[in-house]
């Protein structure tokens, strides 16, 4: 039976970049979250937070828990949709950018995507 697991390098991804665009620390965000500082001491060492520290996370993040699911399953991969449709659809939700912010961000993942592409294509040779 496939087991589904918390996805912790994403979910600490996630929370740091919410820390570093509200511009605190760890120890700050972890007030600002409601859970301890040595929960996310664990995060950063790869350790699962218990049920309720992740609910208070992925409430605090404003993403559904979902988000942050991974499954043992070998097809899992296939599943995965197209990233630059996805984030479209994620910025498109966004109220607090303009439709001309919306774009530029867009443009500027596709830019990076290409460019990784391009230099994953030359390692590959």
């Amino acid at each position: 039976m496939a087991q589904t697991r918390i996805n912790v390098p994403a979910l600490y991804a996630a929370l740091d970049a919410a820390r570093r665009s509200k511009n605190l620390s760890w120890r700050q965000l972890a007030g600002e979250v409601g859970c301890s500082p040595s929960t996310m001491t664990r995060l950063a060492n790869g350790y699962r937070p218990d049920a309720d520290a992740f609910m208070t996370l992925t409430q605090w993040l404003k993403m559904p828990a979902e988000t942050f699911w991974i499954s043992d399953t070998e097809d899992s991969q296939d599943e995965e949709p197209e990233l630059l449709a996805e984030v479209g659809v994620l910025l498109r939700a966004r109220k607090d950018l303009g439709e001309e912010e919306k774009q530029h961000l867009q443009n500027v993942l596709e830019a990076a995507m290409k460019l990784h592409a391009t230099q994953r294509a030359a390692r590959n040779r």
